[in-house]
This record gives structure tokens, sequence and C-alpha cells, in this order.
């Protein structure tokens, strides 16, 4: 399990455990546990006005990654997940296939669509509903061993959108599980969303 306490004084707790070694399959629940009732008038309306009023809420969530089917595809992973709070589920499926190009460079394959579904809250005169929206996306990576460097190039199609969004980025892996990564992508309106990020990961 991990924690992580958030600048609202709210808490971030993941917890997840490994059920079938063959398959990989883990569940867990990812739950926000706001504070207590803050001690004084003062501190209650200061967090009012910074942070917004916080609620306890949680998701559950499961993830599963199983061999492939011979020489087409290498792995197959299904996550799922449910947020009674946001009144939200999502279940989603990705094929990936790599392939060693020599020594030094490898190229990796993926296929993935998902399904989301929103619920609406109803309003007085008119009852709730559920929103479905259907995703696909492609991808290829370029991995380069020997200096920690990948290339990634895909698209990305969603039912609320008319055509497939392109992307582009790079990754580079630094020094003790730091990595460095940059994309360039479309947006519906025609301009280019870019992004830069840096990021952290250890395993235990």
């Amino acid at each position: 399990w991990s924690a992580r306490d958030k600048s609202n004084g709210a808490a971030a707790l993941s917890v997840k455990q490994s059920m079938i070694p063959f398959w990989d399959t883990r569940v867990g629940a990812d739950l926000t546990v706001a504070r207590q009732q803050p001690l004084s008038a003062a501190e209650a309306l200061q967090q009012k006005i910074t942070t917004g009023e916080q609620q306890s809420a949680g998701s559950a969530w499961a993830a599963m990654t199983a061999p492939g089917v011979g020489s087409i595809w290498d792995s197959t992973a299904i996550e799922a997940r449910l947020d009674p709070s946001q009144e939200q589920s999502r279940l989603g499926t990705s094929l990936s296939k790599s392939v060693t190009l020599d020594e030094r460079t490898s190229l990796t394959l993926q296929n993935g669509s998902s399904v989301t579904q929103q619920g609406v809250a109803a309003i007085p005169g008119i009852t709730g509903r559920q929103a479905r929206n259907y995703a696909m996306d492609q991808s290829a990576r370029l991995s380069i061993a020997d200096t920690g460097t990948s290339f990634v190039a895909g698209q990305t199609l969603s039912s609320t959108d008319d055509k497939w969004l392109r992307k582009i980025g790079a990754e580079q892996q630094l020094f003790g599980g730091v990595s460095v990564s940059g994309t360039i992508g479309e947006t519906l309106q025609g301009t280019a969303n870019k992004s830069i990020s840096a990021g952290f990961k250890r395993s235990w």
C-alpha cells in the first residue's frame, strides 16, 4: 500500500494485492479521506476559500495482464475502474506486440480500446441518464536500450470526436527511476497541444 498527502488536508491511499501470479491480476482501491472538521471558524473559512469543500471518496479498480496469442501479439491488458462518487465506470483493453530490431533497439506496437460510462444526475423535471464514450488508440514506441531514449507516435479516436488526433513524443530515462518526457499532439481546434513532464517510479 502507499499513501500521499494532499495540500488540502486530504490523503490519497492506494492498496493493491496480487491474486493470480501467472496472469498478474491485481485489485485495489484508491481512497481519498477528508481531514476532520477544522478546530476554529477561521480555519474553516480559510479551507473553503483555498480548497473548497472536501468530502471522502473512493474508487475500486482491477487490472490484469495475460499472455498473447502466438505470434499475433505478446500480451493482453485489461483494466476496469469504478468511481461511485463521480458516477463513472471505465473498462479498457489493449493488445501489444514487441519486435527486436537489433541488439540496441526494439519496437512495440499497441492497440487499445475503452468504454467509459458516466452517470448524469437527475434534475427536477428530467430523469438521470447514462452517457457512454468509446475510444480507440494506436501507438508505436521505438526504444534504444543503450541511451534509455524512447520515441512514441500514436493516434486516438473518441466517439465524441469526428477525426483521429495524432501525437508524437519522446521519453528519456535519467537515473534512479527518474524520467523526462515531452509530447506534441493535435486538438479538435487544429492547434498543437504541447506538454513536458518529469516522473519518478520505484517498485518494491
